[in-house]
């Protein structure tokens, strides 16, 4: 090995952090120098291109799944109730019998509220119209007097009894008077309880109503109360409904004043940052370290105290029991704490360095964010298009949701697909669209059998299925698509604050357009691969989660163990993917360089300086967790003693509410988005200048041709200079 020449541009002197330099490993190079480089690059060419038209034909394939889902279906099919048979009430063969009626009310509402998850046992049958009486079949009554019986049952020409045609399920035991609620016969009792606020027992006792399950065995009040009682879930949830309703609408421009505080207050504190980020990270170190020296003094000093008594307690955790002394107790937790705080200590004697440079470059970030004000308005237009993009795929899950029911409205009523005696005309039928088609299917016995039918719904309900799965799909896509615009925008704004000599005086002019004209100019291709790998890994932890759900309540401990391994690596891997591409979007941003390859380097780069990364990541989530809280709790308080009358001053503002709590929750609730914008912006800003630093590291040298463009603070804490005249060039 010969000597090393200090001219060579990769060479790197000592600095006080002690780095070793890595020069040539396994990954990569370092950067050298480039004249031509002076900031984010004007003069690029599209990347991605394969990847942009692929995310364009999916985008026309969603508009296609879209038209069709539009057409074929109506929302209003999903509001309709589908009988024990799958049949929607209303159509098809239940075409005049609009509404849905339970054999046994009662047991269903026994089940609890599962009833509204797994659905009610009991036959439920179309009917024309809801009862307008009361009424309990007896052996004694007449088999004339079934009203409600399934399809196919005649209950006058059956030669079973009525016992039999009820305990057999194939006629109503009882019925309630009722009324329609959503096309569901729902006793009139509960209405009233509904609407008027009225006592379930008293109503129950009032109607007069009896019921008895399906063998005959009578319900008393208090079983029929405890089994209608569940459906109180509704009537108490649409009474609190109305309640909040109204609470936001009286308090809704005091809500937004809230919200308008809250956000004054995170440009304040996102401001301050500068001054206060050191303090609040070395204080939170020491304070740690504080308490933990404490509680290993404390526990090690009450060992040497009672270590020659016999004091002793018996410990239980589920089916591990054992007897501990107390100093034995005393001993372990203080061998724990002072184990934590050597490594505390350890920690901080080797990272001191590089805990300060975080906190130079968290003061960057600030300066950068206060510098360029318009970043932080950059989050709400992509907040607002995630907002749209899920918006479009409910609409559109709903619409695909509903073609897969029994439906036409236009072909129960046409007379276009019928010869003038009513039967239908199959040659017609034949001809028409696969949608009519399908009603027809189901409107005639005789042709409901054949195999065309048979295949043209299995078509159909195929067809609706994996139109979902695509709109699914296209959703994941197009929300990362969104944040991935919003990062690579912000990502090229603050590298031209970076890369700007003289602050602010070098800055280009509007750099967040700039950086946004960028992107869609000449990298929506690479977006569009970065967040199509992110959309694919999410589909992936989708059909997961849909595994395991069809495993609960298996006997396989095997095939569960694996699942839940998978989750885990998945939801690993996508956090990996997500922080490889939102550094791959910052080199993107600055060079103009394709996915791959700007991936590539931004992990490579990453790899060389693994410990800076490690710890500028942890000391920001820890002040961005802070900062978060800070916001939060002064927006909670601050509506708490609004809402709650306390500032006097403001008394006479105070509205009169049904529950304070309302307000106050959706203050906090929005002071959390709030917030969370914000500093997404200001993680940004901290991330994008940290890969820059990486980058002003290894490419300058502080000569006079390649000077650093990190501030002062950076160079004082890596005992660098800038050899430059300051006739030449004014430091920053």
């Amino acid at each position: 090995m010969g000597k090393k020449d200090k001219k060579d541009p990769r060479y790197r002197e000592s600095t006080k952090e002690s780095d070793p330099v890595v020069e040539d490993t396994k990954y990569g190079k370092p950067l050298t120098y480039d004249k031509n480089f002076k900031g984010p690059i004007k003069d690029r060419s599209c990347t991605d291109i394969i990847c942009c038209l692929l995310f364009v034909i999916f985008i026309a394939g969603l508009v296609v799944v879209a038209f069709f889902a539009f057409k074929y279906g109506d929302p209003r099919l999903l509001i309709y109730p589908v009988n024990s048979n799958n049949e929607l009430c209303g159509y098809g063969k239940q075409l005049g019998k609009p509404y849905l009626l339970f054999f046994d009310l009662v047991a269903c509402g026994r089940m609890g509220v599962g009833v509204f998850v797994t659905g009610c046992p009991t036959p439920q049958i179309c009917v024309s119209a809801c009862p307008t009486e009361n009424n309990l079949m007896l052996s004694t009554n007449a088999k004339t007097d079934l009203k409600y019986c399934k399809d196919g049952v005649d209950a006058a020409t059956s030669t079973k009894t009525v016992n039999e045609l009820t305990s057999d399920e194939d006629c109503a035991r009882y019925w309630f008077k009722s009324r329609s609620l959503i096309n569901r016969c729902v006793p009139s009792f509960l209405i009233e309880v509904l609407e008027n606020g009225a006592n379930l027992a008293d109503e129950i006792s009032s109607s007069g109503a009896n019921a008895s399950d399906a063998s005959g065995i009578s319900y008393d009040s208090s079983v029929m109360e405890a089994g209608l009682n569940v459906y109180g879930v509704f009537l108490k949830a649409k009474e609190y409904g109305e309640k909040i309703i109204e609470d936001v609408v009286t308090a809704w421009w005091m809500i937004l004043i809230g919200l308008l505080l809250a956000m004054i207050f995170a440009l304040i504190w996102i401001i301050i940052m500068r001054w206060i980020a050191g303090f609040m990270v070395w204080s939170t170190i020491f304070v740690f370290i504080g308490l933990f020296g404490f509680s290993t003094t404390w526990t090690l000093y009450q060992y040497y105290q009672l270590k020659d008594s016999d004091q002793s307690f018996h410990i239980q955790f589920s089916v591990i029991q054992m007897d501990m002394s107390k100093p034995k107790l005393f001993l372990a937790f203080g061998i724990i704490s002072g184990v934590i705080l050597l490594i505390s200590l350890l920690i901080l004697l080797f990272l001191c360095s590089r805990i300060r440079i975080a906190i130079s470059l968290i003061k960057e970030g600030s300066k950068a964010v206060g510098t360029m004000m318009f970043t932080l308005l950059c989050p709400i237009f992509p907040f607002f298009l995630q907002i749209a993009v899920v918006g479009f795929w409910l609409t559109v899950a709903v619409f695909l949701a509903s073609t897969g029911r029994n439906q036409s409205f236009e072909f129960n009523n046409s007379t276009e697909y019928k010869f003038p005696n009513g039967s239908y005309n199959y040659d017609s039928i034949k001809s028409a669209s696969s949608q009519f088609f399908g009603a027809a299917c189901d409107n005639n016995d005789s042709l409901s059998s054949s195999e065309f039918c048979t295949f043209l719904k299995n078509q159909e309900e195929n067809f609706a299925f994996y139109s979902q799965i695509f709109n699914l799909f296209m959703m994941f896509w197009l929300v990362n698509f969104v944040v991935a615009l919003g990062q690579m925008t912000l990502a090229g704004a603050f590298a031209s604050y970076y890369w700007a000599f003289q602050k602010p005086k070098d800055i280009p002019a509007f750099p967040l357009l700039a950086s946004l004209w960028r992107c869609f100019r000449y990298h929506l291709g690479s977006l569009a691969f970065g967040s199509l790998i992110i959309a694919i890994v999410q589909m992936i932890r989708v059909l997961l989660e849909y595994v395991d759900a069809k495993l609960k309540g298996k006997e396989n401990p095997v095939a569960k163990f694996f699942v839940k391994c998978l989750k885990c690596c998945f939801w690993c891997l996508e956090k990996f993917l997500k922080f490889l591409n939102k550094n791959a979007y910052i080199l993107i941003a600055a060079h103009g360089k394709n996915f791959c390859t700007s991936a590539k380097n931004a992990f490579m780069l990453i790899m060389r300086n693994i410990v800076r990364v490690v710890v500028i990541d942890k000391v920001t989530d820890f002040l961005l967790f802070i900062s978060k809280l800070v916001v939060v709790a002064f927006a909670a308080a601050t509506s708490y003693f609004f809402f709650d009358g306390r500032i006097e001053f403001l008394a006479s503002f105070t509205p009169s509410l049904n529950f304070y709590v309302v307000p106050i929750v959706l203050v906090t609730l929005g002071s959390y988005v709030i917030a969370s914008c914000f500093f997404s912006v200001y993680e940004m800003a901290v991330d994008t200048l940290f890969l820059c630093f990486l980058e002003d590291l290894e490419r300058n040298d502080g000569s006079t041709e390649k000077p650093y463009y990190m501030s002062k603070d950076l160079r004082k804490i890596l005992g660098k200079k800038n050899v430059i005249a300051p006739s030449e060039k004014k430091e920053f």
